[in-house]
């Protein structure tokens, strides 16, 4: 019998008369640690922003271990690099980053080392180790990937007369004048502040170009300055959407969805989109090789964003590797595939996706072989100052455009 009960039986129900009893829960144990988590937000809106997410691993983690809290913040990727920076700059550093790596918080003694925060390094994606390392020590965690393709809409390429998808540049420029004679875009070139690195690195490497030469910057180099050209040409020729500059990727890509676009490059991330939109058949959609200036180039880009953990005040390491453990399991890297269709930054949980899903196979193989962003501690300023500028690029003249940029990378060396 309980406490209240047995009073109860001893007061008589008179003396009860205007009194209440209700049990109260003992107060939860505070906790003694809370770490602080920061990710870029993968979502479209609201209702699909990547808090709700991480939000989840963090309630399956504090039940797990109720003496740590997590705080999470989530960040468009508009705004994700400034924020972060913003943040460093003011000494407020968060436990815990999810987005973009960059080596000059290594190179500042900010961060942990991978071996310190994290119990099976082995697991992490070995082609994106280089990137997330500095001084030959990993410091960034891969947590999703992605590898890029030529999108193509096979019933515009039919309604135009095109038979195959491109593999040069002139094809590129041929196949989209056909297209936009039919009222359609032809090629979606988005140079806008979301992504523009990814679409100009793509555009460089098809003409045996890049943003770095065996570690040195060559960002405004004969190639490149050709291949912005070819840009500048598609764009006046009316080939592509107006303004490129002004155009991010997931805009392209809701329009892709809708049938608005004849091709562009993208990647899985695409595919909920189309999904999504109920407009584009399984059989509206193909995928290809990227065109170069020549043929279809035979690396594509390969993409990781990577978890930072940072020191602080030094008093969380412990909290950080079990939150770090709990989250890199492969439960919740396949839950974030198959939310974002994003691809896993770890071993155990690609192998698992390459068995079970057909569609996400091809992109999964191709990542071995994946050119990825230079891995200098410039490239954090330099990636903005692309982000924000190389739209410019496509005009009379792009060399000057690429220099700039090319001297923000010297001047940060």
């Amino acid at each position: 019998m309980s406490k209240s009960w047995q009073l109860a039986a001893r007061l008589g129900s008179t003396a009860l008369a205007g009194l209440a009893f209700a049990w109260v829960a003992p107060p939860a144990r505070a906790a003694d640690t809370t770490l602080s988590v920061v990710v870029a937000d993968y979502g479209t809106g609201p209702a699909d922003t990547s808090q709700k997410y991480w939000e989840m691993i963090a309630r399956d983690f504090t039940a797990a271990n109720p003496t740590i809290a997590v705080k999470i913040q989530t960040i468009n990727w508009n705004d994700f690099d400034t924020k972060v920076q913003t943040m460093v700059q003011n000494r407020q550093y968060p436990d815990i980053t999810e987005g973009d790596y960059f080596s000059n918080y290594a190179q500042e003694g900010l961060l942990y080392k991978v071996s310190d925060v994290f119990s099976d390094p082995g697991n992490l994606m070995p082609v994106f180790k280089e990137l997330g390392s500095y001084g030959g020590v990993q410091y960034g965690l891969p947590f999703t990937t992605s590898a890029r393709a030529l999108f193509y809409n096979k019933k515009i390429f039919a309604d135009a007369g095109i038979t195959a998808p491109p593999t040069t540049w002139d094809e590129i420029a041929t196949d989209a004048a056909k297209i936009e004679a039919k009222g359609k875009i032809g090629f979606g070139l988005p140079l806008g502040p979301e992504e523009a690195q990814a679409e100009t690195l793509l555009w460089f490497i098809g003409n045996g170009g890049g943003y770095q030469a065996d570690g040195k910057w060559v960002i405004d180099s004969p190639q490149n300055v050709e291949t912005m050209t070819e840009m500048t040409k598609l764009v006046k020729a009316g080939d592509t959407e107006p303004n490129p500059g002004t155009k991010n990727r997931t805009d392209l890509f809701g329009q892709f969805a809708q049938g608005q676009i004849g091709m562009m490059n993208g990647e899985v991330a695409l595919l909920p989109i189309i999904k999504s939109a109920g407009v584009l058949k399984d059989a509206d959609l193909g995928t290809a090789a990227i065109a170069g200036k020549t043929g279809p180039i035979d690396k594509t880009l390969g993409v990781c964003d990577f978890v930072a953990a940072f020191k602080g005040d030094g008093t969380k390491q412990a909290a950080i590797k079990k939150f770090l453990d709990f989250a890199f399991q492969d439960k919740y890297q396949l839950d974030f595939v198959h939310e974002y269709l994003e691809l896993p930054g770890t071993t155990s949980a690609a192998v698992a996706l390459a068995k079970t899903d057909a569609t996400l196979a091809p992109f999964v193989k191709s990542l071995p072989n994946a050119v990825q962003y230079p891995n200098d501690p410039v490239w954090a300023q330099v990636k903005t100052q692309i982000q924000q500028i190389i739209g410019t690029a496509i005009g009379p003249d792009p060399k000057s455009v690429l220099t700039t940029i090319q001297q923000t990378a010297l001047k940060g060396s």
